[in-house]
């Protein structure tokens, strides 16, 4: 049976994982993603003509130039695709280690993958999934086939980036509810 100590840090770390599953979820279908303006050269004036506002599942674009030159089909399908496979893989991989923080939490693992060991796979395959979307998503809005020259991202793309730095901190978590003398054993 766990300590107390390591009881409480498991659970705490428990509903941090919870939670990055909550808000992941939650966020995959705003609207609050990217929002971007597309600079169109009408005679020797650069206007600002246009507007893109970009999430997972929708995306609204309101073009009033008169020539786009450079029109071509979107070719980032395979990318999208990509990013929603990170996403779903990073809220299966949440759900586990949450599971396992609880599980840890109130029982003794009698298998590896169930123990500490198991915690640290399971939070750094999400930490894993959380950059490579990070990475994709913002790499597919600068690919975008309108060339937004200043786009700015919303909550939902932040709130990734923090599931992602939670899913750092529970692997600290695990550090400290491992360790033989707790919070000391971090600072020498």
């Amino acid at each position: 049976m766990p300590s107390c100590q390591k009881k409480m840090i498991l659970s705490v770390a428990g509903v941090l994982c919870f939670g990055c599953v909550l808000v992941m979820a939650a966020m995959m279908g705003t609207q609050f993603w990217v929002q971007a303006a597309v600079l169109c050269k009408m005679g020797v004036q650069i206007v600002n003509a246009s507007g893109v506002l970009y999430s997972i599942f929708a995306g609204k674009i309101s073009l009033c130039c008169v020539v786009f030159p450079d029109l071509m089909d979107v070719g980032l399908a395979s990318l999208h695709v990509s990013v929603i496979f990170f996403c779903a893989v990073l809220i299966v991989f949440s759900s586990v280690s949450c599971a396992f923080f609880f599980y840890n939490a109130f029982r003794s693992p009698y298998e590896t993958l169930h123990g500490p060991q198991g915690l640290y796979l399971w939070n750094m395959i999400s930490c894993f999934c959380a950059c490579m979307f990070l990475i994709l998503f913002s790499s597919e809005v600068k690919l975008f086939a309108y060339k937004p020259r200043n786009e700015r991202y919303n909550r939902s793309f932040w709130l990734v980036f923090l599931t992602f730095l939670l899913h750092g901190l529970n692997i600290l978590l695990i550090h400290l509810s491992d360790a033989s003398t707790g919070v000391a054993d971090l600072m020498y």
